[in-house]
C-alpha cells in the first residue's frame, strides 16, 4: 500500500482534496439517484460539487445527527483536533462518547482522520456543512396523521 493509499477501503489518502461543502440529505432514493447523477456529470465538467451524504429516512438523520454530534462537528469545522482526547477535553466530555460519537460519524464519512504518530486527528475538511430534510406525504392517503403545535 502506497503512502496516500487509505487505511480504510472507505477512507480517501491524506492529500485529497475535498469540496467546500457537505450536503447531508434525507431525499428518496430515486431522488437522490438523479441528484447524485447530474453531480457527477457537473464534476466531469470540471464543476466543483459537494459531497453528499443521503439518508432515506428523515428518522435516522435525526438519530446520527444529535445536538452534541452536530457540536462535535462545529468545533471541528473550527479547529481540528489533536486527538480525541484532547477534543473531549475541549467539549468537557467523556472520552469514551466522544470515541463513539466520532466513529459513527466517520462512517457517514462527515468527520476523517489524520494518523500521526499514533494518535487519530479527527477533522471535518468542508467549511460548510448543509443540512436539507425533505418530507413527503405518504402514498398511503388513509393513514392521515395531524399535527399539533
Amino acid at each position: 500500500m502506497s503512502k496516500n493509499s487509505p487505511d480504510h477501503a472507505h477512507e480517501p489518502p491524506e492529500d485529497v482534496e475535498y469540496p467546500s461543502t457537505l450536503r447531508i440529505t434525507s431525499k428518496p432514493f430515486e431522488d437522490h439517484k438523479e441528484s447524485a447523477l447530474d453531480r457527477a456529470e457537473r464534476w466531469e465538467q470540471g464543476e466543483e460539487v459537494p459531497h453528499v451524504v443521503n439518508f432515506q429516512d428523515a428518522s435516522r438523520l435525526q438519530r446520527i445527527l444529535t445536538p452534541r454530534r452536530l457540536e462535535l462537528v462545529r468545533d471541528l469545522m473550527d479547529a481540528p483536533a489533536e486527538s480525541m482526547r484532547q477534543l473531549a477535553d475541549c467539549l468537557g466530555r467523556d472520552v469514551r462518547q466522544v470515541h463513539d460519537d466520532l466513529q459513527i460519524l466517520s462512517e457517514y464519512r462527515i468527520v476523517h482522520f489524520h494518523e500521526e504518530g499514533g494518535a487519530k486527528k479527527p477533522h471535518v475538511p468542508y467549511a460548510t456543512v448543509k443540512v436539507e430534510v425533505e418530507l413527503t406525504k405518504s402514498l398511503d392517503s388513509s393513514s392521515e396523521s395531524i399535527a399539533s403545535a
